[in-house]
């Protein structure tokens, strides 16, 4: 009888793709002897030259910079970083940005159409306290990220639904140290400002018991942040 592969199986046959893409980014920076502080072609030439999408290949200069193989410089570029050394290795890690964003629009979408349906007074009291906090800590940004797990896990629990609650915590713990380094340096001012209108755009949609509304605010909301973090 043949053997089912488990989920460990599947994850070493098929390794991630940024993982694979920055692979082919060291295999570059070796083949084209990239001494420290070189720096590498702009995003849109490497894309090209690599054949991949600009969202991957951030994952993967996202990766690489963690394991101290390259430097992010805002503004500048990406370059071999001094510390760069041939045993260097990108750290172990979970899903990628994308792919976390990929599936919360898929699921949190529908999530805010449910709300919409069944929220109570309370339910919807407790999103807007979420969206308050996020707008009074828009310059704190630990408190503002905390706010905005609160937003999204107030709409789960507007459900009524305790496994959708357990869903959609589970795809905000998966935002780990790539996340939060791509936000670091793709995330800006306008975005910031903007996803704050979107929240409160999500919040009267639900507020007013209108799904159709909800979950095209949601999505509108999770596309902004990919268009953001893959194109800049």
């Amino acid at each position: 009888m043949k053997k089912t592969a488990g989920p460990q199986d599947a994850q070493t046959a098929e390794p991630r793709l940024y993982r694979v893409v920055a692979d082919r980014i060291q295999k570059l920076i070796r083949e084209e002897n990239m001494k420290a502080g070189t720096r590498l072609p702009a995003e849109r030439e490497l894309a090209a030259t690599l054949n991949v999408s600009r969202a991957s290949l951030r994952e993967a200069l996202i990766a690489l910079e963690l394991g101290g193989i390259v430097e992010v410089r805002g503004g500048s570029g990406v370059y071999v970083s001094e510390q760069a050394t041939p045993e260097s290795n990108m750290p172990e890690s979970g899903p990628g940005p994308f792919e976390v964003l990929a599936a919360r629009k898929l699921i949190e979408c529908e999530v805010a159409a449910i709300a919409a349906k069944v929220a109570t007074d309370s339910a919807v009291d407790a999103i807007l306290r979420a969206v308050l906090e996020m707008e009074k800590h828009h310059e704190d940004r630990a408190s503002n990220e905390q706010a905005d797990r609160n937003f999204h896990l107030a709409i789960a629990r507007a459900t009524a639904n305790a496994a959708l609650v357990g869903v959609i915590e589970c795809l905000w713990d998966q935002r780990g140290s790539l996340w939060h380094k791509l936000k670091e340096h793709f995330q800006t001012e306008e975005l910031r400002k903007q996803t704050l209108l979107d929240h409160r755009n999500i919040l009267e949609a639900i507020a007013s018991h209108n799904p159709a509304a909800a979950r095209q605010a949601m999505r509108a909301h999770l596309e902004r942040v990919t268009r953001v973090f893959s194109r800049g």
